[in-house]
């Protein structure tokens, strides 16, 4: 097969040559065609003539009420349900196998996710009979639906709480003591579940450290008795862990023990 070579003058003809061509006749169309005037609608800006019943302001702080709440939605779910606890204790779990990305993060944090709806579906089935059904009735207003939504979370927070904890913070606030802990206010609650939460889910990641941790010190000794050095402990007992995680229903034994651990 022959080529044909095209110096880069005339490829830069052949191929702008028609671009041109249109190019100037849109710009001689242009030149020709009669100017008309370009009409713009007016636009008027006015304050304080809105309708007298203030309907659209309160649809404004409505909607933007609505989008904060979205916006402090991840923080809500982290700070005031079990998945802190849920997504604690499996990063710990895959740490403790060795199997670095595997499951990768994002089936971690949905699993915790389903496991928090799981846990959770009590306080969320009473939060929507006695906050949210009331509210989208019109039988109470936004203070009240606010207030009896928070209450069933915070029941749930103050029941897997410590009370150091709660003093803690209370300290911390120099606030006084509350005659009831329903009466604690959550600015203080919710660090104090956290903290909670945190030394549950540590206890819980060292339980489960301590069968794997004997398998690679079994393993290591194995090897450097044998004079295997140069070979990583790491691939040898990786297999015997996930052999061993398996055999027990690990998964299982996990998930059961986290949903249990809320009781």
């Amino acid at each position: 097969m022959n080529r044909v070579w095209i110096p880069a003058e005339e490829f830069a003809v052949r191929n702008f040559q028609p671009i041109a061509f249109v190019l100037i006749a849109l710009v001689v169309l242009a030149a020709a065609a009669p100017a008309q005037a370009l009409s713009v609608p007016p636009v008027k800006f006015s304050i304080g003539e809105g309708t007298p019943s203030g309907g659209g302001l309160g649809a404004a702080l409505q909607i933007m009420l609505g989008l904060t709440v979205l916006s402090l939605a991840p923080a809500i779910l982290l700070l005031m349900t079990s998945f802190t606890r849920i997504v604690v204790v499996l990063g710990f779990l895959r740490q403790a196998l060795g199997t670095q990305q595997m499951p990768p993060n994002q089936l971690i944090i949905g699993l915790a996710l389903f496991l928090t709806a799981a846990v959770m579906s009590p306080v969320i089935d009473e939060i929507r009979s006695e906050a949210v059904a009331p509210y989208m009735a019109d039988e109470i207003d936004d203070a009240e639906a606010l207030r009896r939504g928070i209450a069933p979370l915070k029941v749930f927070m103050l029941k897997q709480t410590q009370d150091k904890d709660l003093a803690l913070f209370l300290g911390i606030g120099n606030r006084p003591q509350p005659e009831a802990r329903l009466d604690t206010p959550l600015t203080v609650v919710v660090p104090a579940f956290v903290l909670s939460e945190l030394k549950r889910a540590f206890q819980i990641g060292f339980v489960l450290f301590v069968p794997f941790l004997v398998i690679d010190m079994v393993v290591s000794s194995i090897l450097m008795s044998m004079g295997m050095m140069m070979l990583p402990p790491v691939m040898i007992s990786l297999p015997f862990k996930v052999l061993l995680f398996v055999l027990v229903d690990g998964w299982n034994l996990v998930v059961q023990s986290l949903i249990r651990s809320f009781g």
